[in-house]
């Protein structure tokens, strides 16, 4: 069994995660690069929309919480990680990136905490905040346990600021701080393909079947104090690799060259036998996702699936447990499903976990088997959600109709009557797109509220209204939708054109009636590759 968690994943990682139960953990949290990252999502004209949807701010700041966590930090972590912090503080001051620091430091000991002896973590980060992160690292994790900082090479060509005077070397790379928490780790070298150029270089003889092959040294490294043996053999009298009756019998097989009477022997080795270059500590064979890349579903921070791919392989064996504190999108554990592992996936926000449903639901179908956790199952956590953040809720409400959001968080203000938006096709003639507009309200309501309904899908030339609501609607409330009509299909489908769904008749099941439900053509979403999984997984913690 698999788990997606909504909620601050320190809260989920102390309330759910057993002690050294995960294999492999890769975080990429929020960088502490002034910017906020936000989730865009296209028109139905393919423009760039401008609402933006706010996943979440990259800004921490030095507040109550920050003080309370740099206390708790102090008192309760174990003295280096807490001499670290104080040592920090001194250093920078209360402010935001001490804030940040803060933050990753008490996440980082839990992530220790649920890490087996045998595993490893990766730490995504870049140039802003790296060198204070491994000091973190080293104090949770230990320095010993530091295996490499691994250079991402995300791109070739970078939109830097030389026009304009810019006196610095434009950023192209990330770093991946790769620790383990005991010696006794499991590790897979990863190998790249040769390149032509290299077995042009290397690869200079062929066998009489065709066979490419080069001359490798059989001269035993360290000489008499690594135990290799001394004799003569063609002629040559050196310490050799291998014993005298190996080295006949590598002779008789014809894998042993010498190129000219008195040149010392060396061994042929196949090219069909070689793994391939092995990976090293600078990636640069892997370019981060283009705007028009086909796995690219709208997330900025979206990673490639080749870069977790090759952690992933590297570091875990199918049946392992992956965990993503950072979810975003989801890539961390689409990627471990496709490689057989089990997995974690954690974000604080509704948004992400419902990108991520559709992300996986797109991918595996029904082929894959997982938990949501933390979502309101009721109508009193659904109300509680609403008490506690009208946007999560808002969020949440629409994952269940499969919309999109429309407007931004920092635009709270501007509320042109529509929460979301689902986008379909239904004609099968010419492809014109359709939409559905969503308003969610958790507060009272009236029949007013439809009227205005009424009106912004009658502004916005849109097929389908629809009108989710936390409380039970009234009798009149009812009545307006009724007389709105119906919106008639091509296929001459007849679906109503205002609708009302309360949060309970969705958890119980009730879903919008629309053209896409009876057609499967939707558009609301970038759709992920459709992935042919194979076996199942076993049950999990």
């Amino acid at each position: 069994m698999n788990y997606l968690y909504y909620g601050d994943n320190l809260d989920i990682l102390r309330m759910y995660i057993r002690e050294e139960s995960i294999d492999l953990i890769y975080l990429d949290p929020p960088f502490k690069s002034n910017q906020n990252y936000n989730v865009l999502f296209k028109e139905r004209n393919g423009t760039q929309s401008s609402a933006q949807i706010k996943a979440f701010e990259d800004t921490w700041h030095w507040d109550r919480k920050a003080e309370d966590t740099y206390i708790e930090i102090v008192e309760k972590l174990p003295k280096k990680i807490a001499d670290l912090i104080k040592a920090l503080r001194s250093f920078l001051g209360e402010n935001d990136m001490m804030a940040y620091l803060v933050m990753m430091a008490i996440r980082l000991q839990e992530l220790h905490r649920v890490l087996k002896p045998t595993g490893t973590i990766y730490l995504h980060c870049d140039p802003t905040a790296s060198h204070y992160l491994k000091l973190l690292m080293d104090a949770v994790f230990s320095a010993k346990n530091f295996h490499n900082e691994v250079i991402w090479k995300r791109v070739y060509t970078v939109k830097g600021n030389v026009g304009q005077g810019s006196r610095y070397f434009a950023p192209n790379t990330d770093s991946l701080l790769f620790y383990s928490k005991t010696d006794n780790y499991s590790f897979n070298q990863p190998f790249n393909p040769y390149s032509q150029d290299y077995i042009d270089t290397f690869y200079r003889y062929t066998d009489s079947d065709g066979r490419r092959y080069r001359l490798i040294s059989m001269i035993g490294p360290g000489g008499a104090s690594k135990g290799n043996p001394y004799y003569e053999f063609l002629g040559v009298a050196k310490y050799w690799r291998y014993s005298r009756e190996k080295m006949q019998e590598l002779y008789d097989e014809g894998m042993i060259v010498q190129t000219r009477p008195g040149a010392v022997p060396q061994r042929k080795l196949y090219l069909d036998q070689g793994q391939g270059v092995a990976v090293q500590s600078l990636w640069d064979d892997i370019e981060a996702l283009s705007a028009s890349a086909r796995e690219r579903l709208g997330y900025p921070t979206q990673k490639p699936e080749a870069l977790l791919e090759r952690i992933i392989k590297a570091s875990s064996n199918e049946g392992d447990i992956v965990l993503d504190p950072f979810c975003g999108c989801g890539t961390t554990v689409t990627v471990a499903e496709k490689l057989k592992r089990e997995w974690v996936g954690i974000d604080i926000t509704h948004l992400a976990i419902s990108l991520m449903r559709n992300r996986l639901n797109d991918t595996f179908g029904n082929e894959i088997d997982y938990k949501v956790i933390g979502e309101p199952v009721d109508l009193r956590g659904a109300e509680e959600l609403a008490e506690q953040d009208r946007y999560q809720f808002q969020w949440w409400a629409l994952g269940l109709v499969g919309a999109r959001p429309a407007k931004s968080e920092q635009k709270k203000g501007a509320d042109e009557g529509i929460d979301g938006y689902i986008y379909f096709h239904d004609d099968p003639k010419k492809k014109e797109t359709k939409e559905v507009i969503i308003q969610v309200k958790s507060g009272n309501t009236n029949v007013s509220d439809i009227r205005d309904l009424r009106g912004v899908v009658k502004r916005e030339e849109a097929q389908i209204g629809v009108f989710i609501t936390l409380r039970e609607p009234t009798k009149p409330m009812k009545t307006e939708a009724v007389s709105s009509g119906y919106y008639k299909s091509p296929l001459g489908h007849n679906y109503p054109k205002i609708q009302i769904l309360t949060v309970k008749e969705l958890l119980e099941g009730k879903r919008i009636s629309r053209p896409s439900e009876a057609t499967g053509i939707d558009a609301t979403f970038r759709k992920a590759e459709k992935h042919k999984k194979e076996g199942k997984q076993k049950e999990m913690f």
